[in-house]
């Protein structure tokens, strides 16, 4: 038996664009289901065409899920996702398509802890943490 922690990000809209972009980035396999293709779910016909659930599966076991919040329903805060490992290059990679288009709060550079650190927020309004260990 396993258990798994894995992100759920909340948008309004932009769902699908978002996990593609994410996509292009992690690679895996991206999975998008509508509100429409599960039977509406009760929601108004103008709602019908957002994302009630996606999810990315990469083959390095990392998994993120997202949909589009129904205005009827209240949307939290996403918090910060964080990507933490000794593979420097995949997490290198991963910070350089994340900061495309998006803002750099805390350059990716040698912390104080011995390690490499970066934050920063993507185009989408997502703040991300990566830690390269030993980095």
């Amino acid at each position: 038996m396993s258990v798994s922690l894995n992100p759920y990000l909340n948008f309004r809209q932009g769902t699908r664009e978002a996990m593609e972009f994410y996509a292009s980035i992690f690679g895996g396999d991206l999975t998008v289901s509508t509100f429409a293709e599960n039977g509406g779910m009760g929601m108004p016909e103008a709602e019908q065409g957002k994302v009630m659930h996606s999810q990315l599966v990469t083959g390095d076991g990392l998994t993120l899920m997202a949909a589009d919040v129904p205005e009827s329903m209240p949307i939290g805060a996403n918090g910060t996702v964080s990507l933490s490992g000794d593979d420097g290059a995949a997490l290198r990679g991963y910070w350089d398509g994340l900061v495309d288009g998006g803002s750099i709060t805390v350059p990716l550079e040698k912390a104080p802890w011995g390690d490499s650190f970066g934050m920063c927020t993507d185009k989408f309004g997502v703040a991300w943490m990566v830690n390269i260990v030993g980095g």
